[in-house]
């Protein structure tokens, strides 16, 4: 027995010493992840897909101080030591935006308590260090909305980012990009698929008290709107001022137009009664999410001019969504809805170049329409198309280096920038994963070392857990399995 307990507490101080170099390997890979960028990089040679003028053959993106400097063929540095790529026989494009991430706030999506929670912020719980973050620039991703999530008819204020590993979180928000808001309809936040034991049911239970608490919500704050216009209009300075509510005060800018509605939504019906009730209360609905069935209703989301964020294929995960059909993109499109689409998680964003090339597969998208779903429409929906989601002179130098085609199931993304640093190379991060396996072989033999001393000719194997003590020949054949 006490053989096996010692086999035991060194398996889980191996894992432990394994979770801590894990841990140390990533925040190096964070500290040492962009390339600072020179006063001009040129990358010349290319197939650039600009997103929204069309494609250049052969063409040249002049980079300066982090801007697109010039766009076209033929293009010269003005900086003789300018950082020149040669392309050839590769793709440029935008850098790829997710309206709808989950990204760096694991255990911090939903505030279930509340049907609504207005007053968190997801900004103030980013962990840099998430792991998807290096997988997600390596898939050609450099910015997200992150979204908190919909467990409530009014959740919590997203985070526009743009992923500068590396950097502090303070320098990825981008200072311009307007404030948001989660909203969610149907089954999650009426909680149809899941009840805490003990707990009495949440209100709402219904698709009608989603929409009940949405406008008692709205009514409660144009009242303390009114409450503060009021106080603001007196001259006397002794007048007291109302109390200060952050829930309602972030619906409050809802009402002026400073923040944007964000709604997670499915169906049909509903996604016609927020947008009927945005009418009634005076609020503008920015994006649906999902919007699974927003083919049955696109003239009426066109009409709103709302945006709609979905999903390429995902269907028939739970009820609600038993009606999605891959054609939506493009169906929605046609209608002359500005559509996105996302990947709603914190790992499948670094695929979604490939998500993009199913618009053309399912309803033939043009190439230029499939790009923008991925690049210039999610700029649109989260009101940044001023300084990034195509390739036009004056934009943040935000881009991909693709192998191959874009929607290529070969392709590869090589290199991607943000604002003209190299924040993923793949030839780089090639060469550091050996250094920073030998790193970790090395800490665990040094760690092996200080607890049982020097290595034995068994300990010098690579990394293996110790033999059960049936297999060392100890014991009857009953040991531990």
């Amino acid at each position: 027995m006490k053989r096996i307990n010692a086999i035991v507490i060194s398996l889980v101080l191996a894992a432990l010493s394994a979770s801590a170099v894990a841990q140390n390997a990533t925040r190096e890979s964070v500290n040492s992840a962009s390339s600072p960028a020179p006063v001009e990089t040129l990358i010349q040679n290319a197939t650039v897909l600009t997103a929204s003028h069309g494609t250049i053959q052969n063409g040249s993106v002049l980079i300066r101080d982090g801007k697109i400097a010039a766009v076209g063929k033929n293009i010269k540095p003005r900086d003789a030591n300018a950082r020149v790529i040669d392309a050839t026989g590769k793709y440029v494009i935008p850098g790829i935006i997710d309206c709808h991430s989950h990204t760096a706030v694991e255990g911090n999506v939903n505030e279930g308590t509340l049907s609504v929670t207005a007053m968190v912020r997801i900004r103030d719980v980013l962990n840099p260090y998430d792991v998807d973050i290096y997988r997600q620039l390596a898939g050609g991703v450099t910015t997200v909305n992150i979204l908190h999530g919909s467990a409530n008819a009014i959740g919590g204020q997203n985070a526009v980012v743009k992923l500068k590993q590396g950097k502090a979180v303070d320098q990825w928000l981008i200072p311009d990009a307007p404030q948001g808001i989660k909203f969610a309809l149907g089954e999650n936040p009426k909680q149809s698929n899941f009840q805490v034991p003990g707990r009495p049911r949440r209100y709402p239970a219904t698709r009608m008290g989603v929409e009940e608490t949405i406008r008692e919500s709205f009514i409660r704050a144009k009242e303390y709107q009114h409450e503060w216009e009021e106080f603001q209009s007196k001259k006397d300075p002794n007048a007291v001022p109302p109390r200060r509510d952050l829930l309602l005060e972030a619906l409050v800018e809802v009402l002026q137009g400073k923040r944007f509605i964000h709604s997670h939504c499915y169906r049909d019906d509903e996604i016609l009664m927020l947008l009927n009730l945005g009418d009634e209360l005076g609020f503008h609905v920015q994006t649906l999410q999902h919007v699974l069935e927003g083919y049955k209703v696109a003239n009426e989301i066109a009409a709103h001019k709302t945006g709609a964020s979905t999903f390429a294929d995902s269907w028939a995960y739970k009820l609600e969504a038993y009606d999605a059909i891959p054609y939506n993109t493009a169906l929605m499109t046609q209608r002359g809805v500005v559509v996105s689409v996302n990947s709603d998680s914190d790992e499948r964003a670094r695929r979604l170049y490939l998500d993009a090339a199913k618009g053309i597969k399912y309803g033939g998208m043009t190439e230029e329409e499939a790009l923008r779903t991925i690049t210039l429409n999610p700029a649109k929906q989260l009101g940044i198309d001023h300084r990034t989601g195509s390739i036009d002179v004056g934009k943040d130098a935000d881009l991909v280096i693709f192998s191959q085609h874009p929607f290529s199931v070969y392709t590869v993304p090589e290199m991607t920038f943000i604002e003209g640093e190299i924040y993923f190379d793949r030839k780089a991060d090639i060469e550091r994963r050996e250094s920073l396996k030998k790193e970790k072989q090395e800490l665990i033999k040094r760690e092996r070392e200080q607890r049982t001393g020097p290595p034995s000719r068994r300990d010098d194997k690579k990394d293996e857990p110790a033999l059960r003590p049936s297999e060392e020949g100890e014991g009857d054949g009953g040991g531990v399995r």
